[in-house]
């Protein structure tokens, strides 16, 4: 969602929680945030516009961002080889039924789809794949197991662009 409404130019500030992502919009750290309201599959991300409300930041616009989540391992690991899958929790849960299917994969939460991706790149298990968006194989060199594992190939999410308020 950043790289469609900023297409590059934005610095981009991960962080832990979405507390943390209005925290940083609340210190001046970050000039605005972007954060999802709601998604397709699995509906309204709990807590999110009760914490923008709180927090007094402005809504500066909406934007719709396809999904497609994939299976993402290390150089050289195999589909078969995986029994463990970090993502985030919004992201497992928009993809229960490819988890249902492959019982023998666990699923853990990470802090977000990226993040998890990075994590497994760095810890270089050949049986711990992430599920996150293909641009994420290139950016941590990663190796593409499944594509659009997704419950739902109409899959989307809808982030609001929030900064302080005035």
């Amino acid at each position: 969602a950043i790289e469609q409404l900023w297409r590059g130019r934005a610095w981009v500030m991960p962080c832990w929680t979405f507390a943390d992502v209005i925290a940083a919009v609340e210190r001046g750290l970050a000039g605005y945030a972007v954060l999802p309201l709601r998604n397709e599959i699995i509906g309204e991300i709990p807590g999110v516009r009760v914490a923008i409300a709180e927090a007094g930041l402005d809504t500066v616009g909406e934007v719709r961002q396809a999904v497609r989540h994939c299976l993402l391992g290390i150089a050289g690991s195999a589909f078969d080889d995986v029994t463990a899958v970090v993502s985030h929790p919004a992201a497992l849960a928009q993809c229960r039924a490819f988890l249902t299917r492959h019982a023998a994969i666990v699923p853990r939460e990470g802090y977000d789809t990226a993040g998890a991706a990075r994590d497994v790149a760095a810890r270089g298990r050949r049986h711990e794949a992430a599920i996150a968006s293909e641009a994420c194989v290139g950016h941590y060199g990663l190796q593409l197991l499944a594509r659009d594992i997704g419950d739902r190939d109409d899959n989307a999410t809808v982030f609001a662009v929030v900064r302080r308020g005035r």
